[in-house]
């Protein structure tokens, strides 16, 4: 071989610290031809098989199968198109690792039935088509035909869970619970009512203000009280209350769908949207929906709706 020292299969598994086993291999399959034959018809390797291996070992490390690279290593196709396609696999790869990692540790973390795991991987595995399938679904039973124009579009908006490409593992968990939640024909229910409800307070053809918003009064007028430490059912309280049902009054007064509001005290009219805006499904909602949308974690009503409902039920004798 004019003067070029030639190596044995077993010098080379030394110099490589690859076995023997995988360079015959790698040799059977055309990736590391021997430069001669022994007189006994041993395989014999020049120098440039070290290179060669280091080359197939760097790219079966990286994933690429044995036909990509061998038209790597012969120059039938290009190395940069081969590790494209090959992130993009392992891109893929890495989605549905990261939606299992995410059902288990979902599963683990609830004690989840056979079927509740079976629900949760279903709901994993959505397209995104199916994704928005399932919440336009959603959508339109808690809101369909109640009210219109800009303040019903972007309520529907604000409620929509965007899941990005590449989610992490807790946004993978927050949708398949919100999925769930969304799917729940008592949850459905409740939105609507609570939809019915903040429509029915905001006149037809006005655009929506804080006025109109009752979580955003309630807010501005009991969380100066939570923060000073007033008792819901002390004196001190009285005047606060006062100061909320005249707030609120407009829209405990306003006409519904069904007719003029009825002759029920107003408190006890206030107290039943409060009671059903304080249900724990609807802060849930909103907390998995800032997860999965990337979002700030939204303030919780929680403290100022038991405030004011404690304050209105102890006013009421009951």
């Amino acid at each position: 071989m004019n003067g070029h020292t030639l190596h044995s299969i077993g010098e080379l598994a030394r110099r490589t610290g690859i076995t023997v086993k995988t360079i015959r291999f790698y040799s059977d399959n055309g990736l590391i031809p021997p430069a001669d034959r022994s007189p006994a018809g041993y395989r014999l390797y020049d120098s440039g098989a070290v290179a060669r291996l280091d080359l197939v070992r760097t790219l079966r490390d990286l994933g690429l199968d044995l036909t990509v690279v061998r038209k790597v290593m012969d120059r039938e196709l290009a190395l940069s198109d081969a590790a494209a396609a090959q992130a993009e696999a392992l891109e893929a790869q890495i989605r549905i690792l990261r939606m299992r990692r995410a059902v288990l540790s979902a599963v683990a973390k609830r004690g989840a039935t056979l079927e509740e795991t079976n629900v949760m991987h279903r709901l994993a595995k959505l397209s995104e088509a199916e994704r928005r399938r399932l919440i336009d679904e959603f959508l339109e039973a808690a809101f369909g035909d109640v009210g219109s124009g800009p303040m019903s579009a972007g309520i529907m908006r604000s409620m929509t869970p965007e899941l990005p490409d590449d989610p992490d593992v807790e946004q993978v968990q927050a949708w398949v619970e919100l999925a769930e939640l969304s799917q729940d024909p008592e949850f459905r229910a409740h939105v609507r009512q609570l939809a019915e409800e903040q429509m029915a307070g905001h006149p037809q053809g006005e655009p929506p203000t804080f006025q109109h918003d009752l979580a955003a009064i309630v807010r501005d007028q009991i969380a100066p009280a939570v923060a000073r430490g007033i008792e819901p059912d002390s004196p001190r309280a009285d005047r606060v209350v006062s100061a909320l049902m005249s707030r609120c009054a407009p829209l405990t007064e306003l006409r519904d769908d069904t007719g003029p509001c009825d002759g029920t005290d107003p408190r006890t009219r206030l107290l039943s949207r409060l009671e059903r805006m304080n249900d724990p499904r609807r802060e849930q909602y909103s907390s998995l929906l800032a997860v999965i949308n990337g979002w700030p974690g939204p303030e919780s009503l929680r403290p100022v709706l038991d405030w004011s409902v404690h304050a209105l039920r102890a006013r009421m004798g009951s």
